[in-house]
């Protein structure tokens, strides 16, 4: 797949729309179940193309601004209107604003599924993938496809394990057990002080072997990756604070940036070992997890502020003014789009440092 040109632009708009849309159907869908009306769903954003069509009520049209699309609920910010989603009781309104991060967090954990299902998933054993000629593991008969099972009697779970148990014995035999096509196989080896660049102490490269699972154990890992991701993205600021990590490792990025990494990710499929097209189907798995969370977030203008609103009205019976609810959602909204300015332009004056 080129990653260069016109044509991985149009791929990358056309993924970055489907998972926004895909939020506004989340919104969408819930409307309908409880029968809040909605008067448009637009693919991109206004000014507007053409009406498609009209089905239920809803006008469904196309705009010119392709990175996403949008819902139009009737009676969005006001109650007196009847049928609409602010006049709906605090319950369906928040049914409506969770729907959209929900559906972003089902299709990561789907693609991360697809992505299992490709790969299959690590086995608790160390395979040797290769050999260098003359190394210690080649005149030891070590071949690709090997897996080690034991050092020196000590079982073998991982990389690092086997790296350890190496290097922990620099210039002094050890003990390698083997199983090659099923049958147990010792080996002796004795790992390198001052090996060439490149080759490590018995110039072998690692790796684990991988096991095909079934459709449904690669949804359930892929939940579990969400999971982890959104457990990560939620312990990011701490580990900021506490130096965990860098500024340029944690910093947001906005359609370039992300635009950059989806171009890094199309080079690593084409020149990877893995099936084609992993690397790009989990990024954006990455994205869509990062849109469902963000979302979540209890900041104005996004669906966990709204969520927030409507919280003191089940709580204490009394709904918060929609004038001062509207206000404060139209200051978040400002800044919000300043800040999506400001990262955006980051983007071009600091590009994101990629591998």
């Amino acid at each position: 797949m080129p990653t260069s040109g016109l044509l991985p632009i149009l791929q990358f708009i056309v993924a970055i729309a489907v998972l926004i849309i895909l939020h506004e159907l989340g919104h969408f869908l819930m409307s309908k179940v409880f029968g809040v009306e909605v008067e448009e769903f637009g693919i991109g954003f206004p000014p507007r193309i053409v009406k498609l069509f009209e089905a239920g009520g809803t006008e469904f049209t196309l705009n010119w601004i392709p990175l996403g699309g949008f819902v139009r609920p009737k009676g969005e910010n006001n109650p007196d209107i009847p049928g609409g989603l602010a006049a709906a009781n605090p319950f369906i309104r928040i049914a409506v604003f969770l729907m959209g991060p929900i559906m972003n967090i089902l299709a990561a954990i789907i693609i991360y599924g697809i992505v299992f299902g490709r790969i299959g998933i690590d086995i608790t054993k160390v395979s040797i993938i290769a050999t260098t000629e003359n190394s210690p593991a080649a005149v030891a008969d070590i071949q690709p496809g090997d897996i080690v099972e034991e050092i020196n009697g000590n079982p073998i779970r991982s990389t690092g394990a086997m790296r350890n148990a190496i290097y922990a014995n620099l210039g002094q035999e050890i003990h390698v057990d083997l199983i090659r096509d099923g049958e147990p196989l010792s080996v002796t080896v004795v790992p390198r002080e001052d090996p060439p660049e490149g080759e490590g102490a018995i110039g072998v490269v690692m790796g684990n072997p991988r096991d095909e699972i079934t459709p449904l154990k690669a949804v359930y890992i892929g939940g579990i990756a969400v999971y982890e991701q959104a457990r990560t993205l939620l312990q990011l600021p701490g580990m900021l604070m506490r130096g965990d990590v860098s500024p340029e490792e944690s910093r947001l990025v906005g359609y370039k940036g992300m635009y950059d990494i989806y171009t890094n990710q199309l080079e690593a499929d084409a020149n990877g070992d893995l099936p084609a097209g992993v690397n790009t189907l989990s990024f954006f798995a990455t994205i869509s997890v990062s849109l469902g969370l963000l979302n979540l977030l209890p900041i104005p203008a996004l669906d966990g502020g709204r969520i927030l609103f409507a919280l003191p009205e089940i709580i204490i019976g009394h709904r918060i003014p929609p004038k001062y609810e509207n206000a404060i959602n139209l200051i978040g909204l400002a800044l919000l789009l300043i800040l999506m300015i400001y990262i955006n332009a980051q983007d071009f004056i600091n590009p994101v440092q990629l591998p």
